[in-house]
């Protein structure tokens, strides 16, 4: 069992770690672009709102997952995943969003990567102190 709980975990913090980490490029070479307008349908910001949105959330995510990593404030991280799972879920589903050819399973993948990162986030809490 502790083997399904540590690749779970592993699981959610690579997924979480590439998501970050496309959410600080994806922001940066907009605002290195001077692009004001980006607009991402599925999520409730826009304008300068949402850069600003996507560099924090993006570094906010990086941080939660270092804690992680280090066996501090695990629940943290299970926080963020919870957020960016609700996020996606209501963005992608349950807002009306519309979808364009080939998009929605893209959605699809984001969606269940993020569940079971979100279960590998429940998981990593349960773990004993790293080292153990």
């Amino acid at each position: 069992m502790e083997v399904i709980k540590a690749l779970l975990s592993f699981l959610g913090y690579l997924f979480h770690g590439l998501l970050c980490l496309v959410l600080l490029i994806v922001s940066g070479l907009a605002m290195l672009a001077g692009a004001q307008t980006l607009r991402l349908g599925m999520l409730p910001w826009t304008g300068p709102t949402l850069l600003y949105v996507l560099v924090l959330g993006g570094l906010l995510g990086l941080a939660t997952i270092g804690l992680a990593i280090r066996g501090t404030w695990r629940p943290l991280f299970f926080v963020w995943c919870l957020v960016v799972t609700v996020l996606l879920v209501k963005g992608y589903i349950f807002s009306g969003y519309h979808f364009s050819q080939g998009e929605f399973s893209t959605a699809a993948y984001l969606i269940i990567g993020s569940v079971i990162s979100l279960i590998g986030g429940w998981a990593q809490m349960a773990r004993g102190p790293r080292g153990r």
